[in-house]
C-alpha cells in the first residue's frame, strides 16, 4: 500500500510538535489577568488541536457564538503570538523520523489549519523545519482541511502527484482531507485526538502510536 510513496506530508500541532503547553499558557494567561485561578496544562491538552476555539472553551466555557468571542479570540492570538515557541517542542522520535525520510530521500512537508500568521514564524523559529519541502497553512488556500485543497497545494509545491503522497495527522479531518486528495493516510494516535476520538473509525490506511513507526510502513517502498 505504501510501496510507491514519494513524499510525506504531516499535520503540525499534535503530529510533529507538541504546542499544547504554549497554547494552554496563552489561554491561562487570560484567566490569570481576570483574577481566575490557573488551570493545569492537562486540562487544555486534549483540545489543543482545536486552537482558539478549544482553548477558550476550556478556559472560559466559551463558544464561538458568544458575543465576546471575537475579542477574546484576538486576545488569545496576541498572547500566543508572543510565546509560540517558549514551551513548544517536537514529539520524541520526530527529529529522527525526518532525518530518516531525508536519507531515503523522501521530501516531506507540513499542511496545517493553523494560519500562516503563526505557522510562518513558528516554522522559521524551529530549526526542525529548515528542510521542509512545503509549508501550507490554514489560509494558504481558499479552503482549510477537511477540504483537500491544502494537500493539493503542498503536492504542487513539491512537484509530486497526490497519489504518491502520504498524509499523517492526529485529527479525523486530516484523514478526511487526505482521502479526498487521493493520498494514503496515517492516523497519529499519539497526538491530541480530541475528546472521545476513536481512530479506528476514521478509516485511515494505517495507525501509528509513535512517530518512528511510520518508517516501518515505508520499508516496502520501491527504489526510485
Amino acid at each position: 500500500m505504501f510501496d510507491d510513496v514519494r513524499a510525506v506530508l504531516f499535520d503540525l500541532d499534535g503530529t510533529l510538535i507538541d504546542s499544547a503547553p504554549d497554547l494552554g499558557a496563552a489561554a491561562d494567561q487570560m484567566r490569570l489577568s481576570r483574577g481566575l485561578p490557573s488551570l493545569p496544562l492537562e486540562g487544555y491538552r486534549h483540545m489543543a488541536g482545536a486552537g482558539a476555539r478549544g482553548m477558550l472553551g476550556i478556559a472560559f466555557g466559551m463558544t464561538p457564538d458568544h458575543a465576546d468571542y471575537a475579542a477574546m479570540r484576538e486576545e488569545f492570538f496576541a498572547n500566543y503570538e508572543r510565546r509560540m515557541t517558549q514551551l513548544t517542542y517536537a514529539f520524541d522520535g520526530v527529529p529522527e523520523l525526518l532525518a530518516q525520510l531525508e536519507s531515503r530521500p523522501l521530501p516531506w512537508g507540513v499542511v496545517t489549519n493553523k494560519s500562516m500568521r503563526f505557522t510562518g514564524p513558528l516554522t522559521q523559529q524551529m530549526p526542525l523545519f529548515a528542510r521542509a519541502a512545503a509549508v501550507v497553512g490554514g489560509d494558504s488556500t481558499p479552503h482549510a482541511k477537511p477540504h483537500p485543497e491544502p494537500l493539493y497545494e503542498a503536492a504542487r509545491r513539491m512537484g509530486i502527484a497526490p497519489e504518491h503522497c502520504v498524509y499523517v495527522g492526529d485529527d479525523e479531518r486530516d484523514i478526511i482531507a487526505g482521502r479526498a486528495a487521493g493520498m494514503r493516510t496515517v492516523a497519529a494516535t499519539y497526538g491530541y485526538l480530541g475528546s472521545n476520538a476513536d481512530t479506528y473509525l476514521w478509516n485511515a490506511d494505517a495507525r501509528i502510536d509513535s512517530p518512528l513507526e511510520l518508517i516501518a510502513l515505508l520499508q516496502t517502498r520501491r527504489s526510485a
